[in-house]
């Protein structure tokens, strides 16, 4: 914070409301290749089928001649976990409490991703919303690189204003407890590039890290999290983002292979000022002998983060308590309107485009993938942002942010000077766009409720993979559903689809390997198997074909779970679908499925 002195098809307000309808559609998050072969023709199952569309494939066992066909076309099984994650941070100088709060509670975030159900392949990224300003000329604007270090190596960037303000025990000596050898990030690969090397990003793939095996992922990113306080006080959140965005698909960057092309995208702020995302052409906003239309003062000797209130927000209303603020593309002269190329801030066009771009392309694989941002801004504790003019209670805070605070806490730095935050407006329409709703407030003396909040909104993408079909018990003298499936595994750029075998069963049922603590592999030679999920009120003994509360509260009557050996992951672009038998009354045998 800068003191004085210093469109797809279903466009995303209306997300949260359809994540559970969603649920019940037949594609869901991850590696679904609908395009290249979205629905095949049935496949066959029984002795009696044949696929020339004029015989049995496998109905009624009673009547060969029967024309009804009763298998299931392929559906695509949502079976992929993989979710990129990026986070820009705040590391202006008044961010040392926020940091540190925020490092106290990312454990809320990072068990979310490896919760038993949800077991999510992450990748985390974090850069800082520093991309340079010519008022910050000893700050190291990381312009979207991804920053992936211990904060201990770094402990001078926690000590701000020639050493007024030193946070380094607070935001990371008191709360990172693990050595630089514990921290190490190991070599792997990515999906494109084969050579093994360190990459700046935490990941947990398949259960396999890339950080030492004994070191908990959640205390690694309580190192890695927090970014300093030494950052340019002008933020440009939004910038930072499109920037390491951009780079994570330059083939010279260090970032690159970051995003995975079919992993959900989830993108999260965590700052307490309002986004500076300038047009470097326009700098002359911000110079002593250039326009000063939007300074608070023209006579002041340095611009304040007035200058990016009042060059990117428009209000409307009593100022004591504006109706609305929205971003606004201003010109030089301070007119409003104008077009994207003439606004001295980016519009917030250039940053929906880029998610947009990103969200098509995604779901190109899987209709169903969307972009996920979240904030953890100057907004109340309810979420909403406040707009007040406080020229008349505290011209100090108007004089340096163009508005009064979104929100405000007690400052255990300071007790006489309360902790307070610019109502985010850009990054508020960026959210409200994407995943609305997804507001938190940086006042909270504790982050734990919308880190989690944030995580729940990704693994609602890592839905189970519910057959969405009523598939037909084969054996109604047992006390669960008895199906008859085939499960097809079909590698990008490979016209061979392959049949999945099914996970190792024993006398107990579903066998476990205790090395991957996943189902058994049926053979040595095989990588991939499935399991059969048809136990939705735990009558068997076998714990491991219990179904997920999501897929009985939907009313189906099977659920499929893919296994893959450890360090044999699925290509980028793998599909997996299955077809199966289906029951001859399905108003019977599931009744109010898929609601």
């Amino acid at each position: 914070m800068m003191v004085a002195g210093g469109v797809s098809t279903l466009n995303t307000r209306d997300k949260l409301d359809l994540q559970h309808l969603r649920l019940a559609t037949s594609s869901l998050a991850g590696l679904l290749l609908l395009a290249n072969g979205c629905t095949r023709t049935a496949t066959c199952l029984d002795d009696d089928c044949a696929d020339d569309g004029g015989t049995d494939t496998g109905g009624d066992d009673t009547d060969d001649t029967d024309d009804t066909d009763d298998t299931g076309g392929e559906l695509p099984l949502p079976v992929s976990r993989d979710v990129d994650i990026l986070f820009v941070i705040d590391n202006s100088g008044s961010m040392g409490e926020e940091q540190a709060t925020f490092a106290a509670n990312v454990a809320s975030f990072i068990d979310v991703l490896e919760a038993e159900e949800i077991q999510a392949n992450y990748r985390i990224g974090v850069t800082t919303t520093d991309s340079g300003n010519l008022w910050c000329p000893t700050s190291t604007p990381e312009a979207g690189n991804l920053v992936m270090s211990s904060c201990k190596n770094r402990l001078n960037d926690f000590v701000f204003n020639n050493g007024e303000i030193d946070v380094r025990d607070l935001a990371c000596n008191d709360i990172c407890t693990l050595t630089e050898a514990e921290l190490e990030i190991l070599p792997t690969t990515t999906d494109f590039d084969a050579v093994a090397k360190p990459r700046p990003w935490l990941e947990r793939i398949q259960g396999v890290k890339n950080i030492p095996e004994s070191t908990d992922t959640a205390a690694a990113f309580a190192c890695f999290g927090p970014q300093g306080i030494n950052g340019c006080g002008f933020e440009s959140q939004l910038e930072s983002m499109y920037l390491a965005l951009i780079r994570s698909q330059s083939t010279d960057e260090e970032s690159y292979g970051f995003m995975r092309p079919t992993a959900i995208l989830a993108v999260v702020f965590v700052t307490d000022e309002a986004d500076c995302s300038y047009n470097k052409s326009y700098s002359e906003i911000f110079e002593q002998n250039g326009n000063k239309v939007f300074w608070s003062d023209p006579a002041d000797s340095s611009p304040t983060s007035a200058v990016c209130w009042n060059a990117g927000v428009e209000c409307i209303g009593d100022p004591s308590n504006y109706d609305s603020c929205s971003s606004a593309n201003k010109d030089l002269d301070g007119n409003v309107g104008v077009s994207d190329a003439e606004a001295v801030l980016h519009p917030m066009s250039r940053y929906i485009e880029l998610l947009d771009e990103l969200e098509q392309e995604k779901q190109q694989y899987d209709h169903e993938n969307e972009i996920i941002v979240g904030v953890i801004g100057g907004v109340g504790a309810d979420g909403q942002a406040l707009y007040a003019d406080v020229s008349g209670t505290d011209p100090e805070f108007q004089h340096s942010f163009g508005i009064g605070p979104g929100c405000q806490a007690p400052n255990p730095l300071d007790p006489d000077s309360p902790s307070e935050a610019v109502p985010p407006v850009r990054l508020l329409e960026l959210t409200e766009e994407f995943t609305p709703g997804n507001l938190f407030s940086i006042c909270a003396q504790d982050y734990s409720p919308a880190l989690q909040a944030i995580a729940d909104s990704i693994q609602y993408q890592l839905s189970p993979a519910c057959y969405t079909q009523c598939a037909k018990d084969t054996d109604p003298d047992t006390a669960v559903l008895d199906p008859e499936c085939e499960v097809l595994e079909d590698p990008p750029g490979n016209d061979n689809t392959v049949v999945m075998q099914e996970c190792l069963r024993d006398q107990n049922g579903y066998a476990i390997d205790p090395q991957s603590n996943d189902y058994a592999m049926p053979s040595d030679e095989v990588n991939v198997c499935y399991a059969l999920l048809v136990d939705p009120d735990g009558l068997t003994t076998d714990l491991n074909d219990d179904m997920s509360d999501r897929c009985v509260d939907l009313h189906y009557n099977l659920e499929f779970k893919v296994a893959r050996r450890p360090g044999f992951p699925a290509d980028s672009g793998t599909s997996v679908s299955a077809s199966c038998s289906l029951a001859d009354f399905p108003e019977l045998s599931c009744p109010g499925i898929g609601g």
